[in-house]
């Protein structure tokens, strides 16, 4: 699969609320450990299948400089990821949501003796991706799109899709909608866009479950695209990173353009977004307005999490944790997820996921 590598989206500099001082002023540890001292033991990850191939490279750089380590990361799903993570079942989870006030709360009372800790580790656009035969390139507004998605619009030559792509020679082929079948936080992302950007057609509220039933579906961000690879007519909405050569990305309406889909286009959505919640010390999570849209703005995004416990009862899994977050969210950390076809975070980003990780003790 071809991978797309992305440069840091440096807009998330005000979407965090970053203080003046900056990572540059401390000297970044590149064997992923806290110190500078490598780390041993194993601990388990699960979550976002978006994080995959960055965590796959994440797990092999740290394991490179730290041999007595082990990290596993399985790829279930956000949902999965958040349930296993409340459950004590994992150490760390990743997730394209972050976890809400009842979830932290839970956790508190199962797996999590301290505090959810969470904080971006990439920003990514969401591709509408389609497989149709001689249509090389598509126009989509978010209207469209939800009544695509709903099964409103059923055909690829419908009125609405030719008003909107005129001298494109659309077929009339039946249009096959492709949605996660597992609690999916990209689910929850591209149905929040809708519900913004395309209030009248599309009711449901956002969800890591999908809310229509009865249509194509697959597991993980893979599953997907393989399916809608493997279907003429049908579209589908993934990661953009992990779509590679299988998937053509449909231009999506902002303003009075049509955008493709990179980094600096989805970043530009996070201007001026604040934290969810400003006074804490362990939560960075970011609100978005998915509905914004403007000249360069590609409106369909997702911020991907890490999140772990502040409170462990084994001071070497509090000790790995800690390193191995401190490496995935370093610049070093950033660059791999970079090569890994994720969107790395600004250096200033740095410094947040350092602050939160500080709180991470043993009980």
């Amino acid at each position: 699969m071809k991978r797309t590598a992305f440069p840091a989206a440096l807009a998330l500099t005000l979407a965090l609320g970053l203080g003046a001082c900056g990572a540059g002023n401390e000297s970044d540890s590149t064997d992923g450990a806290a110190s500078g001292e490598a780390v041993s033991g194993k601990i388990k990850g699960a979550g976002a299948s978006t994080q995959e191939n960055a965590q796959t490279e994440w797990i092999n750089a740290f394991g490179e400089a730290n041999s007595d380590a082990t990290v596993e990361y399985s790829p279930d799903g956000s949902g999965a990821g958040r349930d296993k993570f409340i459950s004590g079942a994992v150490d760390f989870a990743g997730s394209d949501s972050a976890m809400d006030e009842e979830e932290m709360a839970n956790a508190k009372k199962k797996g999590c003796k301290g505090e959810t800790i969470q904080f971006p580790v990439y920003v990514a656009p969401i591709a509408v991706a389609y497989n149709l035969e001689g249509v090389d390139s598509l126009n989509l507004s978010a209207d469209v799109v939800a009544e695509i998605f709903e099964g409103k619009i059923k055909k690829w030559n419908d009125p609405k899709i030719a008003k909107e792509n005129e001298g494109v020679e659309l077929p009339d082929t039946d249009i096959t909608p492709v949605n996660r079948s597992d609690d999916s936080g990209t689910s929850k992302n591209f149905s929040a866009y809708l519900g913004e950007a395309a209030p009248k057609a599309w009711t449901h509220e956002p969800d890591d479950v999908w809310p229509i039933k009865g249509k194509e579906a697959a597991k993980g961000t893979s599953g997907v695209v393989d399916v809608a690879s493997s279907t003429d007519g049908a579209i589908t909405y993934a990661d953009a990173s992990q779509i590679g050569d299988k998937l053509k990305a449909a231009k999506i309406k902002s303003g009075e353009e049509y955008i493709e889909y990179s980094p600096e286009a989805a970043a530009k959505i996070l201007d001026g977004a604040e934290r969810a919640m400003p006074d804490s010390k362990t939560d960075y999570s970011v609100k978005l307005d998915r509905g914004k849209t403007g000249a360069g703005v590609y409106p369909v995004v997702l911020v991907s999490y890490a999140i772990a416990c502040s409170t462990y009862d084994d001071a070497e899994t509090a000790k790995t944790v800690k390193s191995y977050l401190e490496y995935v969210s370093s610049e070093d950390g950033q660059k791999v997820a970079g090569e890994a076809g994720a969107a790395p975070m600004p250096t200033s980003a740095v410094d947040t996921a350092k602050k939160a990780l500080e709180n991470i003790e043993t009980a």
